[in-house]
């Protein structure tokens, strides 16, 4: 049984959940507590008496004990993989990767401890100077979800605790394993008491609370765009800071001038790899039509050819779904394409491996219209449609053409259309000739319209969220 993290004790749930493998239903990997409303008060308690010291501790210490996750998490970047891809079914060299991410995040914030920066301003009145900082908030309330389990959990700590803030940290129910490593590593690494709280349980308990409590002072919430609209209305409506990272309908153009063996590799990492299950995923393909029939039998072969198995299996390169509701989601969407007109080329099917588990063959669907709602909603699945475009323009604006504005690719050999397509891709992060999905973790994550709310995620630009600004005259 693994206990929550209270104030610096490791306490038992109200109840427990099993933590299960996707990639072999019959595997238990242990039992994670389930915290309630009451325990997440306490929590937040917690939080708010160590916020006064915390916010001024020594930047030094703050720095080290920072870097001292970092460094073992990179130091333990296979084993936690293992973890990983066992409790979520993403690839065990993707999981890997991710844990090695969330060491390079923690690393990169014990930095931005001792990067702080301020201005110091003359005042257009004499004898009076102006001095601009940043300030902690105080209490954040972490809410993350079950695709990236270390990574995204990574971005948000430490950020925080290097700004100076205390955190109570609710992990997605479905892989509470990662979250649960995480925080037993920070437990160790030098936090006081109270600053650094971990509750695992479920939304309407845990997450609740943290949106309705007066005394957590902001929200930084990584989910559907659904759930994302229940977190700003309870939370805004007490004028609580937030940040929220929703959902995405990314596309990838694919222009007629555009390397076939670039654009098929940058749709086929986009759409299937880790799943398609990423917010920054290519789910519609908007091809040329010039380049449509060669484009759409290359990727047939590359999709024919991927490996969908176990996980953690060597050569495996599509995992299970993370669920059997989510599976259940993929697979009605695959029919719902059908029936709306879209024809299946080919993948869509539950297939059947050595171990009972979610596995789905990565699914294409060809003759898709920009109205249907496969082509509108987010399916957070392996799946992806191909949408034909008559020319650039044609191609721009159907790539706009949604809610979301998460992600955007181009695949083109024009640095006319690149450097256009740049300017005018209404999202807020732009690929020329790289696939959608796969970010750097020092620059800004975020996007525009339904996609995300509020400041950006990551780097520098983390500080306009994890920060207040406090301008303060004083005469000479």
């Amino acid at each position: 049984m693994r206990h929550n993290y209270i104030g610096g004790e490791w306490v038992a749930g109200a109840g427990s959940r099993p933590n299960v493998n996707p990639s072999d239903l019959s595997d238990v990997i242990d039992h994670y507590a389930q915290g309630d409303a009451e325990q997440t008060g306490a929590a937040i308690a917690a939080a708010k008496a160590a916020f006064p010291a915390w916010s001024v501790h020594g930047l030094q210490a703050r720095a080290d004990a920072l870097e001292q996750v970092a460094a073992e998490l990179l130091a333990r970047r296979d084993e936690l993989g293992n973890l990983l891809a066992r409790e979520e079914g993403k690839t065990l060299p993707e999981a890997v990767a991710e844990v090695a991410r969330a060491g390079q995040i923690f690393r990169f914030f014990a930095g931005e401890v001792l990067r702080a920066h301020g201005e110091k301003l003359a005042s257009v009145r004499p004898g009076i100077e102006v001095e601009i900082t940043r300030e902690p908030l105080g209490v954040i309330g972490l809410i993350t979800p079950w695709n990236f389990p270390i990574a995204i959990p990574a971005w948000k700590i430490a950020p925080a605790l290097a700004h100076g803030n205390c955190v109570v940290f609710k992990p997605a129910d479905l892989v509470p394993g990662s979250a649960w490593a995480l925080a037993e590593i920070i437990s160790r690494a030098g936090f006081p008491p109270g600053v650094f709280n971990l509750v695992m349980g479920p939304g309407s308990q845990v997450g609740q609370t943290l949106i309705d409590h007066p005394d957590v002072h902001a929200i930084s919430f990584t989910g559907s765009t659904g759930t994302g609209a229940r977190v700003m209305a309870g939370a805004g409506a007490r004028f609580a800071k937030l940040q929220l990272e929703m959902g995405g309908k990314n596309p990838l153009v694919v222009l007629d001038d555009a390397a076939l063996d670039v654009a098929v590799e940058c749709a086929l990492n986009g759409a299937f790899y880790s799943t398609g299950q990423r917010c920054t995923a290519t789910s519609r393909l908007i091809v040329q039509k010039g380049i449509l029939p060669r484009f759409v039998d290359a990727l047939k072969a590359r999709m024919n050819a991927l490996v969908v198995d176990d996980a953690r299996k060597p050569g495996t390169q599509i995992g299970p779904v993370a669920d059997a509701a989510q599976l259940q989601v993929d697979l009605d969407y695959i029919a719902l394409g059908q029936q709306e007109g879209a024809r299946l080329l080919c993948g869509g099917r539950r297939v059947e491996r050595a171990t009972e588990g979610y596995y789905l063959e990565p699914a294409l669907l060809v003759d898709a219209a920009a109205g249907m709602r496969i082509a509108r909603e987010e399916i957070f699945g392996p799946v992806a449609c191909v949408i034909a475009a008559d020319d650039y323009e044609h191609a721009l604006a159907l790539s706009n053409d949604t809610p979301f504005g998460l992600a955007s690719g181009i695949c083109t050999t024009s640095l006319k259309h690149a450097t256009h397509y740049r300017r005018h891709s209404a999202s807020g992060m732009v690929m020329v000739n790289v696939p959608t999905a796969g970010v750097d973790y020092h620059v800004p994550f975020g996007g525009r319209k339904g996609s995300s709310y509020g400041p950006r995620e990551q780097g520098r630009y983390a500080a306009e969220f994890f920060t207040t600004v406090k301008t303060a005259y004083t005469a000479a």
